[in-house]
C-alpha cells in the first residue's frame, strides 16, 4: 500500500496537574482564533442593529430561526444553512430558551460555527456568533490548503520568544514561587509545534514507499487518524513502532458507517476499530473547520475529519486535515451518552464520613450523616438506579429497578481503581451493611515503599466519602439549574429530557498516577469519569478522595464544560482563556462551599500535598498583598497554562462574590430548601418570597453568586473570553433580579482590572496576546460612588 506520513508531528503537551512537581500527563490543547467571532449580552445591541423583538408569546425556536436569517441575510442558499441542535432547551426556573444553532456548508457541517441565542417573551436577549462569513465559492479553493498563515508562525515565535525570556529570569534570579521546570517543557512543544506546521518554510519531509508519494484520500480517515496517534501517544514505544510499521497499523484498522433509518441532520460518523493506544472505538466525521486567513482579519474553511477518541489517560476531540499532509488544526481534550415509574426510594442509607462543607481531616471530624435525599435532584435516591440503564447488567433481560447496597447509583459509580485501568464495573466497593456505611480511617506512618499499601487499607472509608460527596455535588447543582435538560450526569432522566446513561464514573487511588486528579466530560448521554489519585507528599500517604475541593473542582469541569455551548458540545473549554475559566469555576465553586460567615482566606489543595500556601500561586483573597492577581496578571511568566489563568478568574469571582455578600449577607448553607410533598419548593430564609411565576431568586451573596455563575454558564458562547463570561454574569443579573445588582457586579470586575476598559491585543490560540488593566465602569456606577 502507498502511503505518505508527516516525519515531524505535533507533540504539544500542556501540564493538567495540580502540582508542578507532580508526574505531567500528556495533554494536547490548542485551536485557531476567529477574529470574526461575537458576543452581544445587551438586547439594545440586538435590536439597534435592526432585529424587532416578537411578541411575547412567540415561539422561542421560531424567535431564533427568524434572528439567524436575519443575520445571514443575503448568504442562505443550498449550499449555506444551519441546523437548530437537538440539545437547546428552556431553563425552568429563569424561562430562557437557550437555543444552538451549527452552520452547515455544502451539506457539511463547520464544526467550530456555532450560534448560541438565548431568547426570552419574545426578545433576543444575548447571542454569541461564530459562522462563517465567507463566500461559499471559496471553499474549494482552501481545500488544499494545509499549512498555517504567517501570522499563525509568528504567534508561535512570539510565545516561543516569551518560554526563552522566562527561562533567562528563572536562571538569573528566584522568584518568590522558584524557578519553573514546566517552562522548559512547554518551550520544547512548542519548537515541534512550529516544525511541525513547517513555519521555518522547509520541504516538508515523508516517508516513501515504492518511490512514490501519494496522498491519502480524504474518504478514508485512517491515515489522518494515525498521524494524530502519533501526536497524541504518550508511549515513545508505540509512537517509534507506528513509524516503523505504518502499512500494518493502516491495514489493521476497519472502518463501519454509523447508519440512521431517521436522519438526525448529524455528520455521518465512522467508527473506527483497532486504533493503536486507544481503549475505545474512534468516532470520526468529515466536517469544515476555519482557519484565520493570512491577514488574521477572517476565516477560511477546511475540510477536516473530526475525532473522538478514548485513550486510558485521555478523551479528545480533535479536527486533522482530511487530505495529506494531515495537519492537527485544533485539538480539545475532555479530560481536565421512555420514562419508568420511580420506585418509593428505600430508607436512607448513613455513612460516616467528613460532612458537607467540612474540606479536609483538619477542618473537622468524621460523622455519621444521612442520604440527602432530594426529590427534586435525585428522586430515587442515591442507591437506586433502573435495571436498563444499570451498566452491569446491560445484555440482561432485566427489568424494574436495583436497589444496590453498595456505592453505585444513578448519579455516581464509585469503585478502587488500583490497576489504573478504565474498568470500573468489576472493581471492589464497600457493601453497606443495612445501609450503614461506617469503616475505619486510620493510616499509620510507614516508609515510602509501604504508603500506597497502607493506605489501601482504608478503601471502604475512601470510597464511602467520594461517593458522599460527589453526590451531593450532584444534587447541589442540580437546584442551581444544572438539571437533565442541560446536560447533568445521571443514567436515568426521569422523563425530565437530555441524553442518560452518563453518570459519573469515580475511580478511588487511582493507580494511574499520584499527587493528581482529573475529570473526563465527553458530550451529554456518555459518562463522565473522574479519577482521584494518592498524594505522596506525606507519610502516610494523604488520600485525594478526602478533600472535598479537589472533589469538587474536578465535577465542576463537567458542570461548565457541558453548560458552556450546550451540552452537545465538549469542545468549548479547551484552550486559552476558555480553558482557563473552567479552571477558575472549579476553584471558586470548591472555595465558596467551604467558606464560613465569618470571612476568611481559602488555599486550594494544601492538606493533599501537604503545604499551607497550597497548589496554586496564591490563596484566595481580597488583600491584593496576599493575592495580587488582576486580568494583566495573565500576561506574566508562568501564566501561560490554563491552571494559572483558571486562578486569575477564580480570584475575580471570588472578589465579586464579596462584593455580593456585603451587600445580601451570608447563608449558611447553599442548599435550597427541600420540596414539599406536593412539590413546590419553600422560600424559607433562602429565597426572596415569590411573585406569580418570577423565578426562585436566593436572598443571600453567596448564594446569589452560585446562581449568577451558573446562569452565566448557559448565556454565554462557546469559546469564552474573560470579557463574555463577565458580560454573562452582569446579564444573568439582570435577567433574574432585573439587574439590581449591575453596579456591585462591575465594581468587582474592575477593581481587578475587567472594567469596561480593560483590553487585549493579538490574542492567539494558546492564550497570549497583550492584556491591559481597565478599571473604568458604566455611567450609572461611577455617579453613584
Amino acid at each position: 500500500m502507498r502511503f505518505a506520513i508527516l516525519a515531524s508531528f505535533v507533540a504539544l503537551a500542556v501540564a493538567h496537574a495540580h502540582d508542578s512537581t507532580a508526574p505531567r500527563r500528556k495533554s494536547l490543547g490548542f485551536g485557531p482564533v476567529h477574529p470574526q467571532a461575537e458576543y452581544r449580552s445587551s438586547p439594545y445591541q440586538i435590536t439597534t442593529n435592526g432585529f424587532v423583538p416578537q411578541e411575547v408569546g412567540s415561539d422561542p425556536f421560531a424567535v431564533a430561526r427568524l434572528f439567524i436569517e436575519d443575520q445571514l441575510v443575503g448568504q442562505l442558499s443550498e449550499s449555506l444553512s444551519y441546523r437548530i441542535r437537538d440539545d437547546s432547551y428552556t431553563d425552568s426556573n429563569t424561562g430562557i430558551t437557550h437555543i444552538y444553532a451549527r452552520q452547515l456548508v455544502n451539506g457539511f457541517e463547520v464544526a467550530d460555527g456555532n450560534m448560541n441565542i438565548n431568547v426570552k417573551d419574545g426578545l433576543i436577549i444575548s447571542y454569541g456568533n461564530s459562522f462563517y462569513k465567507g463566500l461559499t465559492s471559496e471553499v474549494l479553493a482552501n481545500s488544499h490548503k494545509h499549512h498555517p498563515h504567517r501570522e499563525y508562525c509568528s504567534q508561535l515565535e512570539a510565545e516561543m520568544g516569551d518560554r526563552n525570556a522566562e527561562l533567562r529570569v528563572d536562571s538569573t534570579e528566584q522568584t518568590v514561587m522558584g524557578s519553573r521546570p514546566g517552562v522548559h517543557h512547554e518551550l520544547r512543544t512548542l519548537r515541534q509545534l512550529h516544525a511541525s506546521n513547517n513555519c521555518e518554510g522547509k520541504d516538508i519531509p515523508y516517508q516513501f514507499h515504492d518511490d512514490s508519494l501519494v496522498a491519502s484520500e480524504a474518504g478514508d480517515v485512517r491515515a489522518a487518524l494515525l498521524q494524530f496517534m502519533l501526536a497524541a501517544t504518550p508511549n515513545d514505544k508505540v509512537q517509534g513502532d507506528i513509524l516503523s510499521n505504518y502499512d500494518h497499523y493502516l491495514e489493521k484498522m476497519s472502518l463501519t458507517p454509523e447508519h440512521h433509518f431517521v436522519s438526525t441532520g448529524e455528520p455521518i460518523v465512522m467508527k473506527v476499530d483497532n486504533v493503536p493506544d486507544t481503549v475505545n472505538p474512534v468516532r470520526a466525521s468529515l466536517v469544515y473547520v476555519q482557519v484565520p486567513n493570512e491577514a488574521g482579519d477572517a476565516t477560511e474553511l477546511h475540510l477536516v475529519w473530526k475525532m473522538h477518541v478514548e485513550m486510558q489517560d485521555n478523551w479528545y476531540e480533535a479536527a486533522v486535515s482530511a487530505q495529506s499532509p494531515h495537519r492537527i488544526i485544533s485539538v480539545v481534550d475532555w479530560a481536565s451518552d421512555a420514562p419508568v415509574p420511580t420506585p418509593e426510594p428505600s430508607a436512607p442509607a448513613t455513612y460516616r464520613v467528613f460532612p458537607w462543607g467540612v474540606n479536609d481531616p483538619t477542618e473537622g471530624e468524621r460523622k455519621h450523616v444521612k442520604e440527602n435525599f432530594d426529590a427534586l435532584a435525585s428522586p430515587a435516591g442515591w442507591h437506586s438506579i433502573p435495571a436498563a440503564n444499570d451498566p452491569s447488567l446491560k445484555g440482561t433481560q432485566s427489568s424494574g429497578w436495583k436497589n444496590s447496597t453498595t456505592t453505585w447509583g444513578n448519579n455516581v459509580f464509585a469503585q478502587e481503581n488500583w490497576e489504573g485501568q478504565n474498568s470500573y464495573i468489576t472493581n471492589y466497593r464497600p457493601e453497606g451493611d443495612s445501609g450503614l456505611y461506617d469503616y475505619p480511617y486510620n493510616p499509620k506512618e510507614t516508609s515510602r515503599d509501604e504508603g500506597q499499601a497502607e493506605a489501601e487499607k482504608y478503601i471502604n472509608a475512601t470510597v464511602t466519602q467520594l461517593f458522599y460527596t460527589t453526590n451531593m455535588v450532584h444534587d447541589l447543582y442540580h437546584r442551581y439549574g444544572f438539571d437533565e435538560v442541560s446536560g447533568n450526569f445521571q443514567q436515568y432522566n426521569f422523563g425530565r429530557g437530555g441524553r442518560e446513561n452518563d453518570g459519573v464514573i469515580c475511580n478511588a487511588q487511582d493507580g494511574s498516577g499520584y499527587n493528581n486528579a482529573n475529570f473526563m466530560t465527553p458530550p451529554d448521554g456518555q459518562n463522565g469519569r473522574m479519577r482521584m489519585y494518592l498524594w505522596n507528599t506525606a507519610l502516610p500517604f494523604r488520600d485525594g478522595d478526602l478533600e472535598a475541593g479537589i472533589v469538587i473542582h474536578e465535577y465542576s469541569h463537567g458542570l461548565s464544560t457541558r453548560l458552556t455551548g450546550g451540552p452537545s458540545d465538549s469542545g468549548c473549554l479547551g484552550w486559552g482563556e476558555s480553558g482557563g475559566m473552567g479552571e477558575g469555576w472549579g476553584d471558586f465553586l470548591a472555595t465558596t462551599i467551604r467558606a464560613n460567615k465569618t470571612y476568611s482566606d481559602y488555599a486550594m489543595g494544601s492538606w493533599a500535598a501537604n503545604t499551607e500556601k497550597g497548589i496554586r500561586n496564591y490563596p484566595y483573597s481580597l488583600d491584593e498583598s496576599i493575592n495580587p492577581s488582576s486580568y494583566q496578571t495573565l500576561d506574566k511568566p508562568g501564566y501561560w497554562g490554563v491552571h494559572a489563568i483558571g486562578e486569575v478568574w477564580a480570584q475575580l469571582l471570588w472578589v465579586v462574590s464579596q462584593r455580593l455578600i456585603e451587600k445580601h449577607g451570608f447563608s449558611d448553607t447553599l442548599y435550597p430548601p427541600l420540596p414539599l410533598e406536593n412539590g413546590t419548593i419553600p422560600e424559607g430564609d433562602f429565597y426572596r418570597p415569590r411573585v406569580g411565576k418570577k423565578p426562585l431568586i436566593p436572598k443571600h451573596g453567596n448564594t446569589l453568586m452560585v446562581q449568577l455563575v451558573l446562569n452565566g454558564m448557559k448565556l454565554q458562547p462557546c469559546r469564552p473570553s474573560f470579557f463574555d463570561a463577565r458580560d454573562a454574569i452582569i446579564q444573568a443579573d439582570e435577567q433574574l433580579t432585573g439587574g439590581e445588582n449591575f453596579c456591585e457586579l462591575w465594581k468587582g470586575f474592575a477593581s481587578r482590572g475587567l472594567g469596561q476598559d480593560a483590553a487585549v491585543i493579538g490574542r492567539t490560540p494558546w492564550g497570549g496576546g497583550q492584556r491591559s488593566n481597565g478599571y473604568s465602569m458604566p455611567t450609572a456606577c461611577v455617579t453613584m460612588e
